[in-house]
């Protein structure tokens, strides 16, 4: 289990500065030497407490685990939280994506313009309505799509455009609606990695007319499985209901928690893509505790962004707004290393990291590079040289609340240790 940690959570400053000087830490455990940890930090992993799990047992005990007043209440304060009007709970963002393209009318043939750094998912549910993704290649600083190549991508064909808030850092909205209007597209926000994140002022969830939120295992705030559409729209509201369940005209809370018969009618063909009142309970707790989960994450990446800046340019973090108006929730903390000044790839650092016991990961390899899209429309790897070089470079170091000051430092100790040790 993941160590839980009460103390004041900024760790004290590294000592593993000298990335000249790897030896201190002996042979890289790969190689045969001894691992920095002897138990494995996870990547990411929940941080639930005693009020998650109560919730969860008087749900349990309630009779009612499916769909119902847990989920009601939790979309309730979802919306609350993101200062948005309307929140529909689902079994997953990729559920949320899926239906936001079928409530905005995109049908097959239409175009659709996604970043090459995402998830499989947001170009997936592309192809599962019938529409073609359109990559646009992302901006080198910020790793989210760049404006400018949006308006590159654009075709007669195209009818919305898919920004992803990399990492947690929010997207160049204004730019991007103000394409958006002037081609009379749909912005549909994947923000899987963006609760809580601000952009000019504005909580994510509240810019465009449909934005979607994951729930996943290790996202900032975890139901296990689950997600969440919000909008400001009541009739797009109204068809996310109607299609999460079946395409019934009245859910199972509303037919069953009345003594009145009601029969419900299939008046589209819907989906089962509803949440149930477990996973709500997991939610409804989470969502409470985000500031302060917020809050220790900035605490841990500012003490990963002191320690790296002495890296002597091997490796490179992501810079994050500092305005006082936007805010990077740190989902992901990611490091770019400089390959050039490196003896191996990046593959094997990520191994000889998860071989000194730091459960590192990789976010992601650029889709147009995977075998389904490279074979279906031919793409090259330098189709989308940004995302190339960066898929080719980056990976995502372990940052979650419950960290201690000791996990914090021995995450930067390998990391000196192994690209110390690879540096040309």
């Amino acid at each position: 289990m993941f160590p839980t940690s009460t103390e004041k959570t900024t760790p004290p400053t590294s000592e593993a500065s000298n990335w000249s000087a790897p030896s201190k830490f002996g042979q890289l455990a790969i190689e045969g030497g001894k691992p920095l940890r002897e138990k494995m930090l996870p990547f990411g992993a929940p941080c639930f407490g005693d009020a998650e799990i109560q919730e969860v047992a008087d749900t349990i005990r309630s009779g009612w685990i499916s769909t119902g007043p847990k989920t009601k209440k939790f979309e309730e304060e979802f919306a609350t939280y993101v200062q948005c009007k309307y929140a529909v709970a689902l079994n997953s963002c990729t559920a949320g994506l899926h239906l936001s393209l079928i409530v905005s009318g995109i049908v097959p043939g239409d175009e659709v313009i996604v970043p090459p750094l995402t998830f499989g998912a947001t170009a997936n549910v592309v192809e599962h309505i019938g529409a073609r993704p359109v990559f646009a290649d992302i901006d080198p600083l910020t790793l989210c799509i760049d404006p400018k190549q949006i308006e590159r991508a654009i075709t007669p064909r195209t009818k919305a455009i898919i920004p992803v808030h990399y990492g947690g850092m929010p997207c160049a909205m204004n730019e991007i609606r103000a394409i958006a209007d002037e081609h009379n597209l749909v912005v549909i926000e994947d923000a899987a990695h963006a609760i809580g994140a601000k952009y000019q002022g504005k909580m994510i969830g509240t810019l465009s007319a449909l934005t979607n939120f994951s729930f996943y295992a290790n996202k900032n705030l975890s139901t296990a499985e689950g997600g969440m559409v919000t909008t400001d729209d009541a009739e797009l509201e109204a068809k996310l209901r109607v299609y999460h369940l079946h395409g019934l005209s009245r859910d199972a809370w509303k037919r069953y928690h009345t003594k009145e018969f009601s029969m419900s009618e299939v008046v589209v063909p819907g989906y089962k893509y509803n949440m149930t009142d477990i996973q709500a309970s997991l939610g409804i707790h989470q969502l409470r505790k985000q500031e302060q989960f917020i809050a220790r994450r900035e605490e841990i990446a500012a003490f990963y962004d002191e320690a790296f800046s002495e890296c002597a340019g091997l490796v490179r973090t992501v810079p994050r707004p500092h305005d006082g108006t936007s805010r990077h929730v740190l989902h992901l903390y990611v490091l770019l290393l400089d390959l050039a000044r490196l003896s191996v790839n990046r593959n094997r650092v990520i191994s000889a990291l998860l071989a000194e016991n730091i459960g590192v990961s990789m976010h992601f390899w650029p889709l147009h590079m995977h075998p389904y899209y490279r074979e279906k429309y031919g793409y090259k790897p330098d189709d989308y040289p940004v995302a190339r070089r960066v898929g080719e470079s980056v990976l995502s170091l372990p940052l979650v609340p419950q960290m201690t000051k000791h996990d914090a430092q021995d995450v930067v100790d390998a990391v000196v240790k192994v690209v110390g040790t690879y540096r040309r």
